[in-house]
């Protein structure tokens, strides 16, 4: 099979692979519908994060073709949506809502790598969410986001406690972000801030359900948000970069006592301890579980009632990966989907 592997910064190629095999009883072989590239992707190709030939992707949707002999709630033929964690979904900790961070969880990357054309999924009763049948070609998109970046802008604003009454500031106009606006609205929340300098980003977080676009970043950008709340800051606020800035520009924007959820992936990012201490506020973030939300988002999904397929804007085939990797990281794309 055809398959992308980065083997340094900036190297993508589409090479062959081996066919996945089932190697454990719980596994399952998925063949690949679509696939996509996501901003995290850009840590190694930028040489923030080690890489050396390592397999790619982490976010999938597709067909199941073979399971191992212990798989009971996926069949072959089933079209399925994946987590990027592998989970089990029936240890103490996924039971308790966080999946990310169950006994067993692998990331798809490196070893299982889903920027190809098919994947063996490791505990596919605890990974993988059968669709109510086979989707339509239109919601494919929206299916694929709900493997990484919708569900994990759903959990930021879950985290953040975004809900009816509650002023929403989101940090970060990428896709996640961009999610995190979805999932607001969707939760109810009364006013929905989108901190975005990009028109193109700015007009999808309005059409995602944004009542307010600020540009300003840092200091300013706190300011901006305290001056649109009567001074006392966002009741929640997401954090969806990953720099140091933007986490101490959320920390800034949420009001005392109020939320932040943070999942932008950060990389040598250290965090002044005392701000954060004299800020007073609720923090949850980390890896999403998105295991937890994917039944409750594949039937907002199928039954048309959010379209979180928009968030992409370029879409190329699996040979011209390469190609959508440098238009993420020029800016040229928001998010990139690979055809199949």
């Amino acid at each position: 099979m055809r398959g992308v592997i980065m083997h340094a910064p900036g190297d993508v190629r589409v090479e062959d692979r081996d066919d996945p095999k089932i190697i454990e009883p719980t596994d399952a072989i998925v063949k690949l519908t679509a696939t996509c590239i996501c901003g995290s992707d850009l840590w190694p190709y930028r040489g923030i994060e080690p890489v050396d030939h390592t397999l790619m992707g982490h976010e999938y949707v597709g067909v199941v073709e073979e399971v191992g002999a212990e798989v009971k709630t996926v069949k072959p033929g089933d079209f399925v949506v994946g987590s990027f964690v592998i989970s089990d979904n029936t240890c103490e900790i996924c039971q308790a809502g966080f999946q990310s961070k169950c006994v067993h969880a692998e990331f798809v990357h490196a070893g299982i790598g889903t920027q190809a054309e098919q994947a063996r999924i490791p505990l596919a009763d605890g990974t993988l969410v059968a669709t109510p049948g086979q989707p339509d070609p239109e919601l494919i998109p929206s299916l694929l986001a709900a493997s990484d970046v919708l569900g994990t802008g759903w959990f930021a604003a879950v985290a953040a406690e975004a809900g009816p009454g509650k002023t929403v500031a989101v940090v970060g106009d990428g896709a996640v972000g961009l999610m995190a606006v979805l999932a607001a609205k969707q939760l109810g929340a009364e006013r929905i801030i989108a901190m975005s300098r990009h028109p193109a980003r700015q007009k999808l977080a309005r059409y995602y359900g944004a009542t307010d676009i600020v540009e300003e970043r840092g200091e300013e950008g706190v300011a901006k948000i305290k001056e649109l709340t009567g001074g006392l800051g966002a009741h929640s606020v997401v954090e969806a970069v990953g720099t140091k800035e933007s986490f101490m520009q959320a920390v800034g924007s949420t009001r005392g006592g109020g939320h932040m959820g943070y999942v932008g992936v950060n990389y040598d990012v250290q965090i002044p301890g005392i701000e954060l201490f004299f800020a007073g506020i609720h923090t949850l973030g980390g890896p999403a579980p998105v295991r937890r939300f994917l039944p409750d988002l594949i039937q907002l999904i199928w039954d048309r009632k959010i379209d979180p397929g928009k968030v992409f804007d370029l879409t190329l085939p699996l040979e011209q990966a390469a190609e959508g990797y440098k238009a993420m990281d020029e800016r040229r794309a928001t998010k990139v989907l690979l055809t199949l």
